[in-house]
């Protein structure tokens, strides 16, 4: 096959290609608002890295000349300021209960520091009430309480109430008791 001269093949490659860009065009036009919107997003956040490069070297070029002070206000207080005399929260053989997710579920012994007398509480060495032992309320999560009180009667609630501002005191476990007294009496 002879071979075209170089102008005839640039104008048929430029044929085929306009024809082929022609086939695309709706497609083309399709994609062209996310294909700007998306420029645009990519240019916004170029735009905002270099003003924050720009802020950083500013930030370091104003250390160099005036060095921050360490001052605390005086009306600031942190953890670390704290006497060591009064423990921080809860906690059981010296370790903090804060830690985790389901910090106020864990067992224990409150602190005596800040736990506030029960009213209607029994002594701490009478025997647990039958209810107890029945729903195995020792080893009971909130979530399994809770699905359990809508069988319970209003003094097997008032007992179970009893029983755990006599021991362990949990809040959510007291309010959780207390609220369902409620609802049943009000019936």
């Amino acid at each position: 096959m002879a071979t075209a001269p170089f102008g005839v093949r640039l104008l048929v490659g430029a044929a085929v290609t306009a024809i082929e860009e022609t086939r695309k065009l709706p497609q083309t036009i399709l994609m062209y608002p996310m294909t700007i919107v998306s420029q645009l997003a990519h240019l916004v956040m170029k735009m905002q890295q270099d003003v924050a490069d720009l802020v950083n070297k500013g930030d370091e070029a104003l250390d160099q000349l005036f060095p921050p002070k360490d001052e605390q206000p005086e009306w600031a207080t942190f953890d670390e300021d704290l006497d060591g005399d009064r423990p921080a929260g809860p906690s059981i053989d010296g370790e903090r209960l804060t830690e985790g997710r389901f910090a106020l579920f864990t067992g224990g012994e409150p602190d005596t520091i800040d736990a506030k007398p029960f009213t209607g509480a029994m002594p701490a060495e009478a025997d647990p009430p039958e209810i107890v032992a029945e729903l195995d309320y020792e080893s009971l999560t909130l979530a399994q309480l809770r699905a359990r009180l809508t069988s319970l009667r209003v003094a097997d609630l008032e007992a179970l109430l009893a029983y755990e501002g006599a021991t362990k005191s949990r809040a959510p476990f007291q309010t959780l008791l207390a609220n369902r007294i409620t609802r049943a009496t009000a019936r």
